[in-house]
């Protein structure tokens, strides 16, 4: 018998609380004057909190929309490395991506967000640079399931990487798409038909 989580300490519901009200009143401003727009000073004074008080929290403002990068994506590589084998690269890493939207997401705040990335050149880079992290996560669990090389070519093998950037190209078009459409469309779909056009 699996013994139940024990809750989050007070302590730990307390830095919850005030993360969530800091992400609350920077997304408030963000949706208000724009991300560029908007400071750190402006976001703490918004939130209550001094500025250092934010830097407990955030390490910059673009982390604030993105979240714990590293923590995410560590996070999907146990996803993806607990999926069942049979599983081919392009299912297995479907199976993954769909994760990142929970049971509690809103696809109000979602569109909001898509068009904070779609705005912000500083968020389009901090998320290239989330996509290059998550392909070494993503790497070796790929290589196992794309098998061993057809050729027997010696040196890196570039398929797991080409694999899982066009799995998260495919994803930020179908988000994209989402967008434009105003959050109607069936994002699901729109990645399968954007994986589908890169695998034909």
């Amino acid at each position: 018998m699996i013994a139940p989580t024990p809750p989050p300490s007070m302590r730990e519901r307390t830095r919850r609380a005030v993360h969530a009200e800091i992400t609350a009143a920077a997304m408030a401003l963000f949706a208000e004057k724009g991300f560029d727009a908007t400071t750190i000073d402006q976001i703490a004074e918004a939130a209550g909190i001094s500025r250092r008080s934010f830097f407990h929290y955030f390490g910059n403002k673009e982390d604030v929309v993105i979240g714990d990068m590293v923590a995410l994506g560590e996070q999907l590589r146990t996803v993806l490395e607990s999926l069942p084998r049979s599983l081919s690269a392009w299912d297995a890493l479907r199976a993954t991506l769909a994760t990142l939207q929970g049971p509690d997401h809103s696809p109000h705040s979602e569109l909001t967000v898509a068009q904070l990335y779609f705005d912000a050149p500083s968020l389009r880079a901090r998320h290239l640079e989330k996509h290059l992290r998550w392909q070494e996560l993503f790497s070796p669990d790929i290589e196992r399931r794309l098998g061993p090389r057809s050729d027997d070519g010696e040196g890196p093998d570039p398929r797991a990487r080409a694999v899982i950037a066009a799995s998260l190209a495919a994803l930020d078009t179908a988000i994209d798409a989402w967008r434009e459409s105003g959050g109607t469309a069936d994002a699901a779909a729109l990645y399968d038909e954007a994986v589908a056009a890169i695998r034909s």
